[in-house]
């Protein structure tokens, strides 16, 4: 797996594209001039994660012949204001989920993703304590 990050303005706006070719815009999120044209290194993160186990999850729930009528993810993460690395201490994940299948099938596609199958999440789970809640149908499960 590899990337190629390259400056592309006298800022701090970068390119970073994967061997595919597909690319993404990261910009400094708490520059004081100027306008922030892309994504922090640490949203990135963020979405990373919150990709991740989506990928998971919809592969969990197609190999039971589930294939939700949407899915989304609202993810915070929280770091220690004033630290350096500030790292995220606590990141807050919640799935929502929709479609005609059991809670019990979604609570289980969304545990076994940030539990055992997830990279991203068994990653971060060293510097980060990972908080779950599923939705299904806009309830709580």
């Amino acid at each position: 797996m590899d990337v190629l990050l390259e400056r592309i303005n006298n800022d701090y706006l970068f390119e970073v594209a994967n061997s595919n070719g597909h690319r993404v815009l990261l910009d400094n999120s708490t520059k004081t001039e100027g306008s922030v044209k892309g994504i922090s290194p640490m949203e990135l993160l963020l979405m990373g994660l919150a990709g991740c186990s989506s990928i998971d999850i919809v592969a969990i729930l197609s190999k039971q012949k589930i294939n939700p009528t949407s899915i989304k993810m609202k993810v915070n993460g929280e770091r220690t204001p004033g630290a350096v690395p500030a790292l995220f201490h606590t990141i807050n994940v919640d799935v929502i989920l929709e479609g005609d299948f059991a809670a019990e099938k979604a609570q289980r596609a969304v545990d076994l993703s940030f539990e055992k199958y997830c990279s991203v999440s068994k990653t971060l789970e060293h510097t980060s304590k990972i908080n779950y809640s599923v939705f299904l149908n806009g309830n709580k499960i």
